[in-house]
């Protein structure tokens, strides 16, 4: 099962370097390589520059997954959530390819609407971890790691569990306002109040469960 998921990353990989290698000829000496917040380009590069920002970036994040379960301490296995962990791998190595993909279009037909399209991605990769953060294990690397989701494993599922909602109601609602052309600034500013509220649920919860003497002892 492993194997099948590396390969399929490993494939995305390679279909990002083909698309390079066909468009080069046709990229200019200079291409955006950055946008503000609101959708203005403000940063430029070479052509070699996509190298990193997409295959490169790509092959990171899979050696990467591919360490961290020989870093993580053994109370904490990655192996205990194995099909979820990998599935998250896809998804992260997906999200520099697709950025690459919109960039590169951009540099070959003109400037167009990238910004929007980048958000749409973003939310889309919201709405697709978001479902499985509930099935996500105790861990140091993967999820809502706060002190006190990493103290008590009661605390770590109510806050997935929480997170879960919170980031897919985010990122579908971002989604909805990137449709409706809202602002860039408003669509992130809702996708980070999704990640950064189970950061304070985490606090609220644990505190909850010391009030009232029900605190587990991480094991």
């Amino acid at each position: 099962m492993k194997l099948r998921y590396y390969a399929i990353a490993a494939t995305l990989v390679l279909a990002t370097l083909i698309a390079y290698a066909l468009a080069y000829p046709s990229l200019p000496a200079r291409i955006p390589t950055h946008w503000n917040v609101h959708g203005q380009v403000d940063g430029y590069g070479s052509p070699r520059t996509l190298l990193f920002l997409g295959p490169g970036l790509m092959a990171l994040m899979i050696a990467l997954f591919a360490a961290l379960p020989w870093l993580s301490p053994r109370r904490f296995a990655i192996e205990t959530f194995e099909k979820t962990y990998l599935g998250i791998m896809l998804v992260v190595v997906a999200l520099p390819g697709y950025l690459f993909t919109v960039v590169l279009w951009s540099a070959i037909t003109g400037p167009g609407d990238v910004a929007r399209a980048l958000m749409l991605g973003i939310c889309v990769v919201g709405l697709t971890i978001g479902n499985v953060l509930g099935k996500v294990r105790r861990n140091f690397f993967i999820g809502i790691r706060t002190p006190w989701t990493l103290a008590s494993e009661r605390t770590w599922y109510a806050t997935h569990r929480f997170a879960g909602k919170a980031i897919v109601a985010a990122s579908a609602l971002g989604a909805v306002l990137c449709l409706a052309g809202a602002p860039a600034w408003a669509v992130i500013a809702l996708i980070l109040t999704g990640f950064l509220a189970p950061v304070a649920y985490s606090l609220v919860f644990f505190k909850r469960l010391e009030r009232e003497g029900n605190l587990d002892v991480a094991a």
